[in-house]
C-alpha cells in the first residue's frame, strides 16, 4: 500500500485529523503526540525486572507516570526480551489483571494490556483496559475475535517469530517495505473482521526480530510506515541497539538517547511514544512539536 503525498503531509505537519479510538477514549493525535508509560509487572523484564511485580509498587509507579504526563499506561506481564520464554496463561493473568483493575478504579484514562494471549486480553478489557497491545500483530484468530467484539484500541506490532526465536538470524531485503506490506495486509484483514481502522495503531517492532541496520532503517523510514494514515507507535525506549550504537553497556546510558529519539521520530511522524521515563520524553515531544508548528 503506497502513501499519498496528502497522507504524508497530514502525518508530519499536523494537517488533517488523526484520531485513535480506544473504547470510550478518542485520542486526537492531529497536532500532538502522546506518551505511553511502560509498566512491566514481570520479574524478568530487561529494564526493570521485578521492581513493579508487586501490585502496590506497580500502582504507585502507574500514578507517578500519570502525574508526569503519560496519556496511556501500558501494562505487561510477560517479558518480550530476546530469548524470553513464554509465560503460562494463569501466571500472566495473575500478574496483570489485579493491577489493571486497581488502576481502572483510580484513574479514568486509557489503559493498555500488553499481551499476545486472547484470554488475557478479554479479561483485561472487562476490568477496564481500553487498548490491546499485541506484539504478535493479532496473528491469532481468537485475539482478532476478542478485539472485534470490543471497541478497544489495538496496537499491531511487526515481529518475526516469537521473543524466544526472533533474533535467530533475522534478515530483510527492504525492512520498510516489508513492514509496511505487513501493515497493509493487517489493515485489510482486521477491517474485514470488524475492527474499524480508526481503532488501529502500528508499531514497527524496533528490536523485535531486527538487525541493527533494520532498526535504523525503520526509524528513518517513519513517514512511510503510517499505512492507512493510522498512527505509529515507537517503542524505542532503552532498546539494546542504542547501547550497541553508543558502545555503552549500562542500561541507564540509554535513557537520554531515548529522549533524543523521541523528538527525532516525532519529526518523522510518530504520534505515540512508548517509554520508561515519562517527563523527559514528554518534554522532548512537546519541544519537537513546537518547532514543527512554527515552520
Amino acid at each position: 500500500m503506497e502513501l499519498s503525498e496528502k497522507m504524508v503531509d497530514g502525518m508530519t505537519q499536523g494537517r488533517g485529523k488523526m484520531v485513535w479510538r480506544c473504547g470510550s477514549h478518542e485520542l486526537d493525535l492531529s497536532e500532538k503526540g502522546i506518551i505511553a508509560g511502560i509498566l512491566n509487572v514481570t520479574p524478568d523484564s530487561f529494564s526493570d525486572g521485578g521492581r513493579y511485580a508487586m501490585q502496590e509498587a506497580a500502582l504507585g509507579r502507574a500514578m507517578e507516570m500519570i502525574e508526569e504526563g503519560a496519556t496511556l499506561i501500558d501494562i505487561g506481564g510477560e517479558s518480550t526480551r530476546p530469548g524470553a520464554e513464554a509465560v503460562a496463561l494463569d501466571e500472566e493473568k495473575r500478574r496483570v489483571l489485579p493491577v489493571i483493575e486497581a488502576l481502572a478504579n483510580r484513574w479514568n484514562g486509557p489503559i493498555s494490556v500488553d499481551t499476545s494471549k486472547a484470554e488475557v486480553a478479554r479479561e483485561a478489557l472487562s476490568l477496564g483496559a481500553s487498548v490491546v497491545n499485541d506484539v504478535s500483530g493479532l496473528r491469532d484468530g481468537e485475539m482478532v475475535r476478542v478485539c472485534a467484539a470490543s471497541d478497544c484500541g489495538v496496537v499491531v506490532m511487526h515481529m518475526r517469530g516469537t521473543p524466544k526465536t526472533m533474533q535467530v538470524d533475522p534478515g530483510y531485503e527492504d525492512p520498510v517495505r516489508e513492514v509496511t506490506d505487513f501493515f497493509a495486509e493487517r489493515l485489510q484483514t482486521l477491517s474485514a473482521a470488524g475492527i474499524s481502522p480508526e481503532r488501529l495503531c502500528w508499531d514497527p517492532g524496533i528490536g523485535f526480530g531486527k538487525r541493527l541496520e533494520d532498526n535504523a532503517a525503520l526509524i528513518r523510514g517513519g513517514r512511510q510506515l503510517s499505512v492507512g494514515d493510522r498512527p505509529i507507535m515507537m517503542g524505542i525506549s532503552r532498546k539494546s541497539f542504542i547501547g550497541k550504537l553508543l558502545g555503552e553497556t549500562e542500561l541507564a546510558a540509554r535513557d537520554w538517547p531515548t529522549v533524543g529519539l523521541t523528538a527525532w521520530t516525532r519529526g518523522l511522524g510518530a504520534r505515540v511514544h512508548r517509554v520508561h521515563q515519562v517527563k523527559e520524553n514528554l518534554d522532548a515531544l512537546r519541544m519537537a512539536e513546537a518547532l514543527l508548528s512554527s515552520r
